[in-house]
């Protein structure tokens, strides 16, 4: 196998390629920058390359070299400061000994010097250093504080370095003081190696003893060093100078991270109660102007609170107070109290920030378009450079203030806590970090807190994408600036400088030249008439300054800063300043210079100082109140962490205009876990956020996901929800809006949310809860259709189309989803099986409680229940389980609704329900029920049908002529009473008899109404398909116009539709088969001629083969007339029992069985070929004829005969219409040439009994031919009628 070789710069073209590689990612943009890799140059020296510029002033370059090992110590006491916020106690995990005569005491004691000795050594190493810090510090301010030294100038850097170690101080002293967990492990250290005597030589018990009254002694750090600072002979001075720095820097907001900004307040706190001594004044220091109260003032009233260590805050004003000399009128902002602190209240910077952020993210916007838009071969110029160098400063400097105002309201929120008093919601007895958090904010703080940090990491997501920009820009701005000011805007001061003999400003304005000038060619111009204290000549002296995209290091800009600072400076003690030996224009030429320099070195830094601007991870830090715990909490549910009390407000409030916000509170934890990687460098820290964030997320995702659910839920269920019905509750003043708008389309497009370096699909997981809450409901809606009868039916049709619809709704942005009829399945349980869950329950349904409990009315085409008594045992159906609302229709409003309207379906089942089971079961399931309702029928025929007709049978007369109409109506009724007296008296005969014959009667409509509902179905879909298939409907006509002209032109219309052809054009040839196939199954679906009922009633003719239904062959090898062996003769003694009149309290056969009962009747004489036999031969007909002929109206032995005979012709047009309908049926599979012929056999008319009995040739009939008497000649001529099929009505009897 050959390896192809590609070279170095063939290599490298290829990477470059990469840049140009488009990327598309279409989620849109709504959470905070990603932090999990972060690449940052550190520029900063902490000036150990200073002795590379040896040109420069020296003192200034000793300075470095002190400022160097200043940051040391400040280094060494951020890591002293992070060990005891960390602590945890170690104690309380440790057993302890129960007494002297434990065997395993030594043991135990052993096991705690060896797990509890390194945290002691860092406290010992704790306790050296504040005493190392302190000497330094003190030496330092004694140095400076000399009589001579206040004569020089202190640089701005140097006082603030000592302003940081006041601060450094200040924040050790209450970390000690605050941590009882450390004192806590020392005792216990300490009593074990005392026991096992560890600490045997004095210097260590010494040690020991220290460290002990160290960490009991309360501000034992703060007096010591206020003890060493009295020592100081002018101390207050030089502090003075650093009080009044800090309130310079505060006030012209010289500092860029919110960190700083505290620092500064915090200082001048500590600095005021270490100068307020007995033999010093700060107020004596405020009228001899070395300090300005007022200001101060104004300042700790501003900034009542601010944070001082992670969750620990300090109010600075607490300094003044515990100072020996403090006097409360002299501050008279801080203390007056009932006004609040204009910190406590976010809503009042609300209106400013949000517009700030509009201007600057437009402004943004236009440099941003610019560089992905435009193409540009030469660099930007210098004026360009400028601008997006002071856009990237405005942008820190905006992240900064925003990221200070949540930080100080966070922190007055933590040292104000709430009350039951102040909040209802807030219970008596919960804990001081749950008052301070989660009950100690109001809604609309909640919502501003979210908009601040959405804007903060917004605006940083957009600054960090044009870094790259940034950066260049910021470095060629800067080494222009300084470049041209080193090289052309010194020159003159420095002319006069050499011109008027000022020694000192020449050699400091030589050293800032050599120290960071860059000369073109690396060779600084010769001859240059400045350098002589001489004008340049006429035609100019021409410096060219190179194009660099660099900067200065932190030394050089350290040391150019210093010594201009030193030109300028008027806050020496000498008697002139050298400011004074300068011209006005170049000394503000020089401080302007000096003020914009100071924000150099965070611009060069841009990247790390754009994450500390936007770092709110202290929001989640909680060490001091678990302290305060004691050791009964391990760590705060997240009920009370920040981050997720944010993120869950959203959740709960469901405010449309914060839901893409959704996301930045969930940032405050990668904050967190940064900080806890990079700075605490904690891993236990890190494991505790992790595991918030765990627990945090899956919430977030379960809420999220079942919002957005419900909310497509209602929706769905709002659009289906008849108009007709909301305007008739809104007419009685309720309400079924929709649900309010909300923008969850943006947060379900995220599909790599960045979380602790995790790229999160959150689609995907919305994606997997929502396809189960579909699930869920589609299972609830077919339990709920199970847990009821048959007419649950359509309100599970509607329940399945309000989740078709969510889920077409949900499937425009969540294209992950399953696919419905998949799902549907699924619930079903029809994925393997052949049939349901919906249709077993149909089945189930239809025979233990349809069949036998329902009532079948053809005026109304529905089942009712029976008025009467239940015949079959009671039906136990499951129970529905309890479940959220939003699972059936989306809200507890939609459900009763819902719930209404369908009620509406649940007192009969009707074309609706049989319409609902057709599009529920489709054709499998409908052959599967039907089946099933064969074998139901079949065992109701052969088995106690059968045996109560073979029962009956043999109680039924074996002749039973039809009387005269001479007899009368009343006469006829008493003879037929007389006759079938055994069938009326029959106990079982209203019963159980009946009861089967409704069973098989309501099985029989069933499948009849199935059949038509599926016809009517398929008739929908062939409409609905016609288009598709080049079948339109004859068009309208006008006179003049050709028909086949206007078909034409309409097909021509629609040819884009004919789905036919456009995939013989254009698809594959499986397309082209499958299109094929659907277009001929759905033409020919209904032109076959098939129908299903008629199948039925065929296969129920097979169950009636037993002769005992068509009796045996009659004697005249006709029919029988007489003889009552067919069973059409018995049921026309059952119609004669159900047609006679009840009571007044009892019940009709009609309320206690229905229709069904004469279905199954007529169906089994249609089936056996009875018909015409029935009508012509039936009891009741007969009684009916009669008395329509004689009109009377008597009781016959309790029987109202008019009140019968209307009930005779009730069942008699009902039988008609039931004949005519299964007729048409079983008739509806023959076609015109098909139809069966019938056979006609002709006998000879007959012989009057008078002339065969005087014949005297009288002998045997004729082959063909037999005798009848009057009543069998009108049978005879009925029969021969039926044979051709002629008879449209009931026939009368002749009279002879």
């Amino acid at each position: 196998m050959s390896i192809e070789k590609v070279s170095l710069p063939d290599a490298l073209s290829n990477v470059d390629v990469l840049d140009e590689l488009p990327l598309p990612d279409h989620q849109p943009c709504i959470e905070a920058q990603p932090c999990s890799i972060v690449y940052q140059a550190n520029f900063d020296t902490n000036f150990e390359d200073r002795n590379g510029f040896v040109t420069g002033i020296a003192k200034y370059i000793e300075e470095a070299t002190v400022h160097a090992a200043l940051n040391e110590l400040l280094e060494e006491g951020q890591e002293h400061a992070v060990m005891l916020y960390t602590w945890r106690c170690c104690s309380r995990a440790i057993p302890q000994p129960k007494s002297n005569e434990q065997p395993n005491r030594v043991e135990i004691y052993e096991k705690t010097v060896e797990v509890l000795a390194p945290e002691v050594n860092k406290l010992l190493n704790f306790m050296r250093f504040q005493r190392t810090a302190i000497e330094r510090f003190c030496t330092e301010v004694k140095r400076l504080c000399h009589a001579e030294k206040r004569k020089d100038f202190v640089s701005e850097a140097y006082l603030l370095t000592l302003g940081k170690f006041i601060n450094m101080f200040a924040i050790l002293d209450e970390l000690k003081n605050m941590k009882s967990s450390v004192k806590n492990d020392y005792s216990t250290y300490r009593r074990a190696a005392q026991f096992l005597k560890v600490m045997s030589d004095s210097q260590a018990l010494q040690e020991s003893q220290n460290l002990s009254m160290f960490l009991a002694t309360q501000n034992k750090i703060r007096d010591n060093l206020k003890e060493n600072m009295e020592k100081i002979t002018n101390y207050e001075d030089l502090l003075a100078d650093v009080v009044n720095i800090c309130v310079t820097m505060f006030e012209s907001r010289m500092y860029l991270t919110p960190t700083e900004k505290h620092m500064l307040v915090k200082v001048i706190g500590f600095a005021l109660y270490l100068i307020d001594t007995q033999n010093c004044n700060i107020y004596k220091l405020d009228q001899k102007k070395k300090i300005r109260i007022d200001k101060i003032d104004r300042i700790f009233k501003n900034l009542e609170v601010v944070p001082l260590f992670g969750d620990m805050q300090i109010a600075p004003f607490n300094y003044v107070k515990r100072s020996k000399q403090f006097d409360a009128s002299k501050w008279p902002l801080c203390a007056a109290t009932g006004t609040l602190s204009p910190q406590a209240d976010l809503n009042k910077y609300l209106p400013q920030i949000r517009e700030d952020h509009i201007k600057y993210i437009s402004e943004l916007a236009r440099y941003s378009n610019e560089v992905t838009t435009t193409y540009k071969d030469s660099p930007r110029s210098d004026p360009e450079n400028e601008e997006i160098s002071e856009l990237a400063l405005k942008g820190l400097q905006l992240l900064s203030e925003w990221t200070t105002v949540v930080s100080e309201l966070y922190s007055w929120k933590l040292l104000h806590p709430t009350d039951q008093h102040q909040n209802k919601d807030c219970p008596a007895d919960a804990e001081e970090y749950e008052r301070a958090t989660r009950y100690n904010y109001t809604e609309e703080e909640k919502f501003a807190l979210i908009e601040v940090i959405a804007m903060i990491k917004g605006l940083q997501v957009l600054m960090a994408r044009m870094e790259t920009v940034f950066a260049e820009a910021i470095r060629r701005n800067i080494y222009s600036r300084l470049q041209n000011f080193v090289q052309i805007t010194l020159r003159e001061p420095l002319r006069k400088a050499v011109k008027n003999k000022k020694d000192l400003i020449r050699s400091i304005l030589v050293s800032v030249r050599e120290t960071c000038a860059d000369w073109i060619r690396n060779y600084k111009p010769e001859e240059d008439p400045a350098m002589k204290g001489k004008k340049d000549p006429d035609s100019g002296f021409d410096i060219k300054i190179p194009k660099r995209v660099v900067g200065p290091s932190s030394t050089q800009l350290y040391m150019v800063r210093t010594m201009l600072e030193s030109l300028i400076s008027d806050k020496t003690c000498a008697k002139r300043t050298l400011r004074k030996d300068i011209d006005g224009q170049y000394l503000i030429a020089i401080d302007q210079f000096h003020k914009n320099s100071f924000y150099w070195n965070y611009l060069l830094n841009f990247s790390e100082l754009l994450q500390q601007c936007c770092d709110l991870s202290q929001l989640w830090y909680r060490e001091f109140y678990l302290e305060m715990t004691m050791g009964k909490r391990i760590q705060f549910p997240i009920e009370m962490s920040m981050p997720w009390i944010l993120t869950d407000h959203i959740l709960r409030t469901k405010e449309p205009s914060m839901m893409e916000y959704m996301l930045y509170p969930l940032d405050l934890y990668n904050d967190s876990a940064h900080y806890a990687l990079t700075v605490f460098r904690k891993q236990f820290l890190y494991d505790e956020v992790e595991a918030e964030v765990n627990l945090c997320f899956d919430q977030f995702v379960y809420k999220l996901s079942e919002q957005i659910f419900i909310y497509y839920k209602q929706l769905a269920a709002s659009i289906l929800l008849d108009k007709r019905f909301k305007e008739e509750c809104a007419a009685q003043e309720t309400y079924f809006n929709p649900p309010k708008p909300n923008r969850y389309e943006t947060l379900k497009k995220q599909r790599h949310v960045q979380l602790l370096g995790r790229s999160i699909d959150l689609a995907k997981l919305i994606t997997q809860r929502i396809n189960q809450d579909l699930l869920k409901s589609l299972e609830l809606a077919i339990t709920k259709f199970q847990g009821g009868d048959l007419t649950g039916v359509v309100e599970l049709e509607a329940l399945i189309g309000v989740n078709r619809l969510t889920h077409k709704l949900l499937k425009k942005c969540l294209t992950g989803l399953d696919d419905f009829d998949w799902m549907l399945r699924e619930a079903n349980h029809n994925v393997l099986a052949p049939y349901g869950r919906t249709t077993l329950h149909v089945f189930c349904e239809l025979n233990y409680d349809f069949l036998p409990n329902y009532c079948y009315n053809a005026s109304t085409n529905r089942f009712v229940r029976s008025l009467g008594l239940s015949f079959a045992d009671p039906t136990h159906r499951e129970k529905l389980p309890t479940v959220a609302s939003h699972y059936l229709w989306g809200s507890k409003q939609y459900n009763l609704a819902f719930s209404t309207i369908f009620g509406q379906y649940s007192g009969f089942i009707g074309s609706h329900h049989f319409r609902a089971i057709v599009r529920l079961l489709g054709y499998q399931g409908i052959a599967v029920v039907m089946q099933e309702l064969l074998k139901v029928i079949k065992s109701l025929i052969t088995g106690g049908i059968y045996q109560f007709t073979k029962t009956l049978m043999d109680a039924m007369p074996k002749s039973c002529k039809m009387p005269l109409y001479d007899y009368g109506s009343p006469g006829i009724l008493g003879f037929y009473q007389e006759n079938l007296n055994d069938i009326v008296q029959y106990p079982d005969a209203k019963m159980d008899l009946f009861q089967h014959f409704r069973e098989v009667g309501n099985a029989l409509l069933f499948c009849l109404l199935i059949e038509q509902s599926l016809s009517q179905e398929e008739v929908c879909d062939l409409l609905h398909a016609a288009p598709f298939q080049n079948i339109f409907p004859r068009p309208f006509v006008k006179e003049g116009e050709k028909l086949e002209a206007k078909q034409k032109r309409l097909e021509a219309k629609y040819a884009a539709l004919h789905i036919i052809e456009n995939i013989e054009k254009f698809g594959t040839e499986k397309q082209r088969n499958l299109a094929r196939d659907g277009d001929l199954l759905t033409k020919e679906r209904l032109c076959c001629g098939l129908s299903i009922f008629e199948v039925i009633l065929n296969r129920v003719r097979e169950f009636l083969s037993d002769p005992i239904w068509t009796g045996p062959p009659p004697a005249n090898r006709v029919m029988n007339v007489e003889e009552c062996t067919e069973f059409h003769r018995l049921w026309s003694a059952l119609q004669f029992v159900y047609c006679i009149p009840v009571g007044e309290n009892e019940f009709t056969v009609e309320q206690l069985y229905g229709e069904g009962l004469n279905w199954a009747g007529c169906a089994i004489i249609v089936l056996l070929g009875q018909q015409r036999r029935f009508e012509a031969l039936d009891f009741c007909y007969h009684i009916l004829r009669v008395q329509r002929a004689d009109g009377k109206d008597e009781v016959v032995k309790g029987i109202h005969l008019k009140r019968m005979v209307d009930r005779i012709r009730r069942f008699q047009v009902l039988n008609s219409q039931i004949f005519a309908v299964l007729n048409k049926y079983l008739k509806s599979g023959y076609t015109d040439g098909d139809m069966p012929v019938e056979h006609v056999r002709c006998f000879q008319p007959p012989i009057h009994k008078s002339v065969a009995e005087g014949s005297s040739a009288m002998s045997m009939p004729h082959q063909g031919t037999m005798t009848l008497d009057r009543n069998h000649a009108s049978m005879y001529q009925t029969q021969l009628m039926d044979k051709r099929n002629i008879i449209t009505g009931p026939i009368h009897s002749p009279q002879y």
